[in-house]
């Protein structure tokens, strides 16, 4: 089964510097925008901005709860930052770009090996999921990257 690659992309009426910060600060940024009916319970547990920084979670689907640990790198810092689940091939790739208007578009795009025959499951409904959680986690990162904008 190949791997599925699922993507969203957004416009944030934000400059891409604090979009970029709240997806990378793993400690007040990225779990604001962490939607409460999917994760719940994100901890650092090393690190805590950008790359070095290692988190565990729980992710609600499918009437169950899964517990991971994700690794964080940063092939672009300020462009491209990549959660990699460990021990299961899942990785995740937020990326911001400038946008006209002092705006960022954003992308989060998850590339997920669907394996055996559970793969076959989640080739049909993993997809659709992800779609669904990333509009939530897009939605509230253009509400937490106004509130950041006003601030400053």
């Amino acid at each position: 089964m190949p791997t599925l690659h699922i993507d969203a992309t957004s416009l944030i009426p934000a400059p891409p510097a604090v979009v970029y910060g709240l997806i990378a600060d793993y400690h007040r940024g990225h779990p604001s925008i962490l939607p409460p009916e999917y994760f719940e319970h994100l901890v650092v547990e090393e690190g805590g901005v950008g790359a070095g920084t290692r988190i565990r979670y729980t992710i609600k689907a499918f009437g169950s709860r899964e517990t991971s640990r994700a690794r964080i790198t940063e092939p672009e810092p300020g462009r491209v930052l990549v959660e990699t689940v460990e021990g299961s091939g899942i990785v995740t790739t937020f990326t911001v770009d400038p946008a006209p208007g002092n705006q960022s578009q954003v992308t989060f795009a998850t590339d997920y090996p669907a394996k055996g025959l559970r793969g076959l499951f989640e080739a049909l409904f993993v997809p659709g999921f992800l779609r669904k959680v990333y509009a939530a986690e897009l939605r509230l990162l253009g509400i937490r990257a106004a509130e950041a904008r006003g601030a400053r």
